[in-house]
């Protein structure tokens, strides 16, 4: 056998070590479900940690150093949430809040006001410490506010917060 072959051998059986994920220096303010889903997320990877050391030395090695890191993050984003008490203003704009506004296009959105790690802009879950969040927070109907975007800056209005 070449010494190409036993080195291919030795490297597949190291992972390289992942990058750590970046802890954001924001309160980790959550709602109830935000805290859930960090949760799940903790007993998933333990799961699947679990399953790949049982496998022992024919475990993915990489797979399995990822997994670790991913569980050294969300344990430590379970650790440090802060759970909210449920939004139930709507005439100030609180985390966990739905928030109906109107930018300078006459357009119409809808979110709602969650966690970092919650997040997903797709379907309207947005970081209240994103400039959109931070520019909503506090504010009540009628209120006109700049959303301090990287493309410029935008006149909003709250239309409704539910």
């Amino acid at each position: 056998m070449s010494r190409a072959f036993v080195n291919e051998d030795q490297a597949a059986a190291q992972a390289v070590q992942p990058v750590e994920r970046r802890v954001s220096e924001q309160p980790n303010y959550v709602t109830a479900n935000g805290l859930q889903q960090l949760q799940l997320r903790v007993t998933e990877l333990n799961g699947l940690r679990s399953e790949l050391q049982a496998q022992g030395e024919r475990a993915d090695k990489q797979r399995l150093a990822d997994t670790e890191r991913d569980l050294r993050y969300f344990s430590a984003r379970v650790q440090s949430a802060q759970v909210v008490p449920q939004a139930s203003s709507r005439s100030k704009v609180q985390i966990g809040s739905r928030v109906r506004f109107v930018d300078e296009q006459d357009q119409e959105h809808l979110v709602q006001l969650v966690g970092e790690d919650e997040a997903d802009a797709g379907r309207g879950l947005i970081n209240w410490g994103s400039p959109l969040g931070r520019a909503l927070l506090g504010a009540g109907p009628g209120d006109e506010v700049v959303w301090r975007r990287p493309v410029g800056d935008q006149m909003i209005e709250i239309l409704e917060i539910g």
